[in-house]
């Protein structure tokens, strides 16, 4: 789950991160009033989406407009404000679709003497949590990832015990952090990773974080995304949801118990089981199609989510075909083909429909689905399957 950079900053603030004062807006009122609130000379005004890269982003029908902007005035920052609300901002993370805007941040300028860059995710190779820091902080991140990985300096960590001391002297020697900034330092990075550990975070991210002209660290901006499956244990945060910076159907399946990705390809898949939907998707690819989504309905999936998961398949236009691959071992696949039959009487089947079943009443199934009188295509096997469906789209796609 992800939440908003505002958001981000009044938790870190809360476990004594340095975050500088902003008000949260909706109206270019709003915007001219927080300025003043604020009582400084300068400000900043900052589009409040779900995606990053928003300093070199552009709003979509004014390429001149910022997601970032500097204002030094009221009347700047109401016009800053009016010219980001309501509008979509476009960013590398985004894509061509771009977010809508709906609150804008107003948070006051300081003086920067430095761009650093501060991160912690999870390292799945070590099992640990790894504080990554870098001088090249800001919106050059991304180039120094790809172009020079040796500037990009990493402590692993215990989550039981928290970062120590002299890993934070390690990395202020790297990053050329000297005197009281090393202090400084001690407590902000500590306080990072206690917080990715103590909210189950899969990522918590300051960039920049920048050190002042007076000498102290102050994190510029904050990212922060959560394991879904820790949320139980934090309420507080599960409240923070924004279920408008997300795709509506893929909240949609959520509710519906249904783990759903949508992708950019044309072939829809539906399969029982995360590492049986990954391998679908997979060879689909090897046989020369692209998988229009990841949706698995689970091991005890019932009529309503078969009902369900084909209403969100078919009701995606680019969907042109759709592969049912499904293992029977806790739901049988007598209780999988009479779902897909109740579906076929609710969702109308207007494109191929490939359908592989294996497992518990196997042979009882496929009779039922090939007694039922409905166009579908069986197969035998995952490779059969993946290469039923690919002809079978190809082929429409060229009487289309």
């Amino acid at each position: 789950m992800k939440i908003h950079e505002f958001q981000a900053k009044h938790i870190l603030r809360e476990a004594g991160v340095t975050v500088l004062p902003g008000m949260v807006v909706r109206g270019a009122d709003e915007a001219e009033d927080a300025f003043h609130q604020l009582d400084g000379r300068v400000a900043v005004v900052k589009a409040q989406i779900h995606a990053g890269g928003r300093g070199k982003g552009t709003v979509w029908d004014d390429p001149d407009q910022r997601g970032v902007q500097l204002v030094r005035s009221g009347a700047e920052a109401a016009r800053a404000a009016s010219r980001l609300l309501g509008k979509k901002l476009i960013t590398i993370q985004t894509g061509p679709e771009g977010r809508l805007v709906r609150q804008v941040l107003i948070e006051k300028g300081c003086d920067i003497s430095r761009e650093l860059y501060l991160g912690v995710v999870l390292d799945r190779a070590a099992a640990r949590p790894v504080l990554m820091a870098s001088s090249e902080g800001g919106v050059e991140i991304e180039t120094a990832a790809a172009q020079t990985p040796e500037q990009i300096f990493r402590e692993h960590f215990d989550p039981a015990t928290g970062l120590r001391s002299f890993q934070v002297r390690k990395l202020c020697a790297k990053l050329g952090l000297t005197g009281p900034l090393v202090r400084s330092a001690d407590q902000f990075m500590k306080a990072v990773c206690r917080t990715f550990v103590q909210y189950d975070c899969s990522l918590v991210e300051t960039n920049p974080l920048v050190v002042t002209a007076d000498g102290q660290l102050v994190a510029l901006d904050a990212k922060m995304t959560f394991d879904g499956n820790g949320l139980f244990r934090h309420p507080e945060i599960a409240r923070l949801r924004d279920l408008e910076e997300e795709d509506p159907v893929e909240v949609g399946a959520a509710d519906a118990g249904l783990s759903y990705v949508k992708l950019d390809g044309n072939i829809g898949c539906l399969v029982n089981g995360a590492g049986l939907a990954m391998s679908t998707m997979d060879l689909i690819k090897l046989h020369g199609g692209e998988p229009a989504n990841f949706l698995d309905v689970g091991g005890g999936a019932d009529t309503e989510q078969v009902t369900q998961a084909f209403r969100i398949l078919l009701d995606d236009p680019h969907v042109r075909g759709v592969l049912v691959n499904i293992f029977g071992g806790i739901a049988r696949c007598t209780t999988i083909a009479q779902a897909l039959l109740e579906a076929s009487r609710q969702v109308d089947f207007h494109v191929p429909l490939v359908v592989r079943l294996e497992g518990t009443e196997v042979e009882e199934g496929r009779r039922m689905l090939r007694d039922s009188g409905l166009n579908i295509i069986p197969a035998d096997s995952l490779t059969d399957a993946a290469q039923k469906i690919v002809a079978a789209v190809a082929a429409g796609t060229r009487d289309g």
